[in-house]
């Protein structure tokens, strides 16, 4: 049975990238290979990442190519030349319209986070929704994979995972024990979930 062929969209570093990298490379993604990574930002640190485990790159930007609708037609022409199943956004800085998600029904995956629904949606990325939670003073929060629609944070939730807020934690602390005990482990698992129901489907 072929393998889910996966598109990673970044736009930063790529730790979440590098994640699934690593899974793959231990086997925990084993119904999906990794098969381009495209990037809305050029030199994003994340483009080395692939490049160095082999997996080829595209940069296309907004600015480029002239505005939201060509930018995400390079994207769509990008992901049928690479016969791409499943798209995951990992730390992908742009919102897609409806149009280009009503596409992909179920088949675009997005790692955010908070536990959704809380600090999520429009405006909440980043930093800034670590910041939100602090501001909040709650004592969870998370992280959350979940399908792509054209809702920012909207869609069905896949997996999520609790962390927990520590006294004197700052955004930036609190950024990287998410990312350390949820979301590199999160996504990962996400993923090949996915692309053992797209296999299934085949």
């Amino acid at each position: 049975m072929r393998r889910a062929r996966i598109a990673v969209l970044v736009s930063g570093g790529g730790t979440n990238l590098q994640a699934l990298i690593d899974a793959q490379a231990k086997g925990v993604i084993h119904s999906g290979e990794l098969s381009l990574v495209i990037s809305n930002c050029e030199g994003a640190y994340a483009l080395t990442r692939a490049e160095n485990a082999g997996i080829p790159t595209l940069t296309l930007t907004k600015k480029a190519l002239g505005g939201q609708t060509p930018f995400e037609a390079a994207i769509i022409k990008a992901l049928d030349e690479y016969q791409i199943d499943l798209i995951v956004l990992a730390g992908f800085l742009s919102i897609l319209t409806e149009d280009f998600t009503a596409r992909y029904p179920r088949r675009i995956i997005n790692i955010h986070p908070s536990l959704i629904p809380a600090f999520c949606g429009k405006g909440y990325y980043g930093l800034r929704v670590h910041e939100a939670a602090l501001e909040r003073g709650v004592k969870l929060t998370g992280a959350t994979v979940h399908f792509v629609n054209e809702i920012p944070d909207g869609g069905e939730i896949i997996l999520q995972q609790a962390v927990a807020v520590q006294a004197g934690d700052t955004p930036e602390v609190l950024q990287r024990r998410v990312m350390e005990e949820a979301e590199w482990s999160l996504l990962p698992r996400a993923t090949e979930i996915v692309c053992q129901e797209i296999c299934e489907q085949k």
